[in-house]
């Protein structure tokens, strides 16, 4: 089973990857260092290090589906 505090739900506009709000400092509206064609490696199973360009805060992702990155570690309060 996949732990919901490791998901980060995002939103695709053109190419652009983006998050409502960051997880890690809630900053809002946050254009992550993503391209919609990133996201199919992530899904074969490549990981990817995404830096947070509001924090600086480094995540990997470890898989995606059409809404959300599952990450390699908890980003979401239990």
């Amino acid at each position: 089973m996949i732990p919901f505090e490791n998901t980060l739900p995002y939103e695709t506009i053109g190419s652009d990857v983006y998050m409502n709000e960051c997880p890690l400092c809630g900053a809002g509206n946050v254009l992550l260092p993503l391209r919609t064609k990133d996201l199919g490696p992530i899904r074969e199973g490549r990981k990817r290090l995404i830096v947070f360009p509001c924090c600086r805060e480094k995540i990997t992702a470890v898989d995606a589906d059409r809404d959300y990155l599952l990450a390699d570690r908890p980003v979401r309060p239990r």
